[in-house]
């Protein structure tokens, strides 16, 4: 039977005493719910397992019920498949646009398409944030220095903005995610 190897994002997990959650928990949860292979990189909610190609709908759909038991509230978890990801990386949709040595760069995984059209760039000068480009459902943000020396962070940004559920990933950890899932085979 076909495999394919997925990393789960989950919202707002383990961040500003929000969800917390032991990764070793978490890695639990996935595997009640049928997954194989589990590994959890970094304490913000990303997992990597594999499913079946015909049993991962019915599994994506057995992961929020199972990890609100867990986390106590239902969960917003955005999927990719390695291979998506991969892809994403090696394409760098950052090339072309002004990305400043010191800036940030994120993508925002949305849950579903967008429920307005999005005018490209989008801005935020209060957060220091630029939407540069979207691709299918990821939204590319290049984040600059503000003047208090923080960088903004887009998820509430681009939510408000799309009107979708997401979540975002530093651009160097989406990165590390696919190195790491490479190692696992």
């Amino acid at each position: 039977m076909a495999r394919v190897r997925h990393v789960a994002f989950l919202r707002a997990i383990n961040v500003a005493g929000h969800a917390i959650v032991k990764m070793a928990d978490l890695k639990d949860a996935f595997e009640c719910a049928g997954c194989k292979g589990v590994r959890t990189f970094i304490q913000s909610g990303n997992v990597v397992f594999e499913s079946s190609v015909k049993g991962a709908p019915a599994m994506f759909r057995r992961l929020p019920v199972t990890l609100r038991d867990l986390l106590g509230v239902e969960p917003t978890i955005l999927f990719r498949t390695i291979g998506e990801l991969d892809r994403l990386v090696k394409a760098d949709p950052f090339t072309g646009f002004d990305v400043p040595p010191d800036a940030k760069r994120y993508v925002t995984f949305l849950s579903r398409p967008p429920e307005r059209a999005a005018r490209l760039p989008l801005v935020s000068s209060k957060e220091a944030l630029e939407a540069v480009t979207i691709q299918d459902l990821d939204v590319f943000i290049v984040s600059r220095r503000k003047k208090n020396g923080f960088y903004g962070f887009p998820n509430n940004f681009v939510e408000k903005e799309l009107g979708v559920a997401a979540t975002t990933r530093n651009w160097s950890t989406v990165a590390k995610i696919v190195e790491f899932a490479g190692m696992l085979v």
